[in-house]
């Protein structure tokens, strides 16, 4: 061990500390081209887009020259252009030609299927600029693909004679050299070129910025929507995926966080009223003790019945903060025998209440729940009404609960209200209401639980038909 400082080890030779350093580029290089990726899962829209845009103008200059080529070589488009430089070329000839050569050029030009002839120069009055024989789309390219190469015709790029299309060339002061039965379908390099590449970019920019809004907005945005509609206050998985874009990961993030803020709160809110409720039990049980050894009977009696009244609003209170429909897995069960049970065990303790529907009915819910917010349908009932009926029945995918009861009703204006917490109304069910009004707001919440709707109808001639509807699927 000797050549070492403060216990550690010499130093390794220089051969393999020169090799550590030579490969240290190396390593970088590698690691930079393993990390580098198309910025789309991770990036900003913008940045996305820029991305499509720099795509696009690839595919559209290797895609339009290929269909520029793949229009030439198989169609065999006449080019106008290049049909005004051979006349300009044979112009030229029969400009320094005596009359017998310029017949002879003439004559030759003909042979390779040309149609020229020498015409007085009188005859450019006749041209014109328009065909009434001129296709459509030849006219459109045309006006938005004129020339702008090669030798322009005696008349310009667009002229007619006779409806009939020419291309015309000054021989002298007296003389046109004409070339008639040009043919109609005819394409500029211009034209053929632009059009190629606007045909190519159009059809590549509406693919790709269709597949980037589904892949990249509409599909993420549909994403959030539909755990937006599934997500509860319970404390519990982040609801909202966070993969996407930048700003699509920005907006799922926030909505965590809200609901993260959101089940603390109410976290925070029910351990508080859950221990104000439990700490009253103890004195209240006292103090029932106390008031059953009172001598006097009438007012032993008048102090229970207001300690069994505030008995019961505890029990409603806590009642209301378990969320034990919120923890409980749906299961499938029979939901008329289930319905069939809560009529039974009422007509036990001496109610009219009764059960109307199928003798069997396989779904998938979460029964402790159902059961609790049949139940406090039936005891709001009973409380109210001489008679309750339970109906059950399916219509479109759907599991309907009805509870009627032959009661005086709640008014149209009071049914929103009465599903929100803690609030009563004194005459809306024509009697005197003893609790903190939460029946209907833990049935509210666990048909929401269920996904399904929770609604109050008006049953004539007189009384109130609480609905249930549970969609039958999945839960």
């Amino acid at each position: 061990m000797s050549g070492s400082r403060d216990g550690h080890y010499p130093a390794p030779p220089r051969l393999c500390h020169n090799n550590v350093i030579r490969r240290h580029p190396v390593r970088r290089t590698l690691g930079g081209l393993l990390r580098f990726r198309l910025p789309l899962s991770g990036s900003t829209i913008y940045g996305q887009i820029t991305v499509i845009i720099v795509v696009c103008m690839i595919i559209v200059i290797i895609g339009g020259s290929t269909l520029e080529r793949w229009v030439r070589d198989d169609y065999n488009v006449p080019d106008l252009e290049v049909l005004s430089e051979k006349m300009a070329a044979i112009g030229s000839l029969v400009a320094v030609a005596t009359p017998a050569e310029r017949q002879e050029i003439i004559e030759i030009a003909g042979r390779g299927g040309w149609r020229l002839s020498l015409q007085p120069l009188s005859v450019a009055d006749r041209f014109t600029t328009s065909s009434t024989d001129q296709p459509f789309i030849q006219a459109a390219t045309d006006w938005f693909f004129p020339p702008d190469d090669g030798s322009t015709p005696y008349g310009g790029w667009r002229t007619f004679l006779d409806d009939k299309r020419v291309i015309s060339v000054k021989v002298d002061d007296a003389t046109l050299l004409l070339l008639e039965q040009v043919p109609t379908s005819l394409l500029s390099s211009d034209a053929l070129s632009f059009g190629s590449n606007y045909l190519v970019a159009m059809v590549t920019l509406i693919l790709l910025f269709f597949i980037f809004a589904v892949w990249a907005i509409t599909r993420p945005l549909r994403r959030i929507a539909v755990a937006a509609m599934k997500a509860d206050i319970s404390l519990g998985p982040a609801p909202f995926e966070e993969r996407g874009s930048v700003e699509i990961v920005a907006l799922a993030r926030a909505l965590n966080a809200m609901q993260r803020r959101i089940s603390i709160m109410i976290e925070g809110r029910t351990r508080m009223l859950r221990g104000i409720s439990h700490d009253l039990r103890t004195p209240l049980t006292r103090l029932r003790l106390r008031t059953e050894r009172l001598q006097d009977e009438e007012t032993r009696d008048a102090l229970l019945g207001d300690i069994l009244r505030i008995d019961h609003l505890l029990k409603e209170s806590l009642g209301y903060l378990r969320d034990n429909h919120q923890r409980e897995p749906s299961q499938r069960a029979d939901l008329a025998s289930l319905l069939q049970t809560i009529s039974d065990e009422f007509a036990d303790m001496g109610h009219d209440v009764t059960y109307d529907g199928p003798p069997r009915l396989i779904a998938e819910f979460r029964p402790l729940a159902i059961t609790r917010a049949v139940t406090n349908l039936c005891e709001n009932g009973i409380k109210f009404a001489t008679r309750v009926e339970i109906g059950l029945k399916t219509i479109d995918a759907e599991a309907i609960i009805e509870v009627a009861d032959d009661g005086p009703g709640i008014t149209e204006q009071y049914r929103e209200r009465v599903m929100e917490p803690f609030f009563k109304i004194d005459a809306a069910r024509g009697g005197s209401d003893t609790g903190f009004g939460l029946g209907l707001s833990i049935v509210t919440e666990i048909v929401e639980a269920h996904h399904g709707r929770f609604e109050l109808l008006d049953r004539m001639p007189h009384g109130l038909i609480a609905t249930i509807r549970l969609p039958l699927g999945r839960q």
